[in-house]
């Protein structure tokens, strides 16, 4: 989401454009943001996905890793923006590290 912020300030007028289309472009490129979004959301909290797919959607929504530490407090933040439950993202924790090790 970052990364698409910025590139609307990446976005300079074009030789021949006028404000009211650069405005009109500009308001085009952050409707498009808004709606990846918004899907990057539906995706993390959607029943019809693996408690895995919606962990890694939230990871790539907020940009952090899934914690490592089971009482971190993160878990239950995950937890809440996932619809799955504490012990389903603690889980998905003991997956991955015997994964890694």
């Amino acid at each position: 989401m970052q990364s698409d912020k910025r590139s609307l300030f990446r976005s300079p007028p074009i030789a021949g454009e006028t404000n009211v289309d650069y405005r009109r472009r500009l308001e085009e490129l952050q409707a498009e943001v808004a709606e990846r979004r918004q899907q990057q959301i539906d995706e993390q909290s959607s029943p019809l996905n693996s408690p895995s797919v919606r962990i890694k959607a939230w990871e790539r929504l907020h940009q952090v890793d899934l914690p490592r530490d089971p009482a971190h407090r993160l878990v239950e933040v995950i937890a809440a923006n996932t619809g799955l439950s504490a012990a389903e993202v603690r889980a998905e924790q003991v997956l991955r590290a015997g994964a890694t090790g």
